[in-house]
């Protein structure tokens, strides 16, 4: 079988990278040093079938929304997914889209978080990658596609949120989402998948579009401490922290719980539990 250029610069950079370098346990016997297929696919939040005809040049069109998870899962520098980006066919992002690139600076920042739950948003708040510990807490993310992975969508129209909010902090939340988008909005002009999703939000959700349209730039402090009720563990107490890196333009949220409470017990718990949950899923 003939592989695509795309195809082989995946499959050489996944042989070379180690697994400890992008967090992946190298516990019992492997054949190769580098990642297996299943592992990198988990890591870009791809399936393993889509990935396998990838490399093996049976599927040739990947969208630049997988193209920057393979970059980022294998932990390219800037010549490397630029050149990723050209063997797909596609433009490499400029500075007039939504970044949704994670930089390697940031990324050493989400491996030292990675004992707490983690998840990264861009400036559209859709989600860029979310760790097994915000997964255990909130529900696996890896299945969430297209609109799925927007969290202004979620919180407007998604399934119910293992987040317990009053209804003036879900308002609070939603308003401040759909400010943060019309921020970027203006930083973006020439970005159409933002103009598009607007375009979605506003035609699926009334209470979307009389946010947009009100203009409303009131900034309001996100809710710091979050009540998550767990399916295993009952209800948690955790703080919730927002932290904006303003040169990459990506937002993280990190989960934590005062040291010895027993909300970190119980955090704990849940990140076990649901650990070995997600194991045997991909198993």
């Amino acid at each position: 079988m003939t592989q695509s250029p795309f195809g082989e610069a995946v499959r050489r950079w996944r042989d070379h990278i180690r697994p400890d370098v992008v967090g992946v346990p190298t516990g019992g016997r492997r054949r190769a040093a580098g990642l297996r297929r299943e592992e990198l696919a988990a890591l870009a939040g791809i399936s393993v079938d889509y990935l396998t005809r990838l490399e093996q040049g049976r599927a040739t069109s990947p969208s630049a929304q997988v193209v920057e998870a393979l970059a980022r899962a294998l932990r390219l520098r800037d010549p490397e997914r630029e050149l990723l980006f050209r063997l797909a066919g596609h433009t490499v992002p400029g500075r007039d889209t939504v970044p949704s690139r994670i930089s390697p600076s940031v990324q050493r920042l989400l491996d030292r978080l990675s004992g707490h739950p983690v998840a990264v948003f861009d400036a559209m708040w859709n989600l860029l990658v979310a760790n097994d510990a915000y997964d255990a807490l909130l529900g696996e993310t890896g299945a969430w596609d297209g609109l799925e992975r927007n969290a202004i969508w979620r919180n407007l129209l998604g399934p119910r949120s293992r987040a317990v909010l009053t209804p003036e902090e879900h308002a609070d939340l939603v308003a401040g989402l759909v400010a943060d988008l019309r921020m970027a909005a203006a930083r973006y002009p020439a970005d159409r998948r933002l103009r598009r999703l607007v375009a979605e939000l506003s035609r699926q959700s009334p209470r979307f579009a009389e946010h947009w349209e009100s203009g409303d730039l009131t900034s309001r402090e996100p809710a710091r401490h979050k009540i998550i009720e767990h399916p295993a563990v009952g209800r948690i107490a955790l703080d919730c922290d927002t932290l904006t890196v303003a040169g990459d333009d990506v937002r993280i949220l990190v989960y934590t719980a005062d040291p010895g409470s027993e909300d970190a017990e119980r955090l704990a718990i849940a990140a076990v539990l649901g650990t070995q949950s997600l194991v045997e899923q991909r198993t």
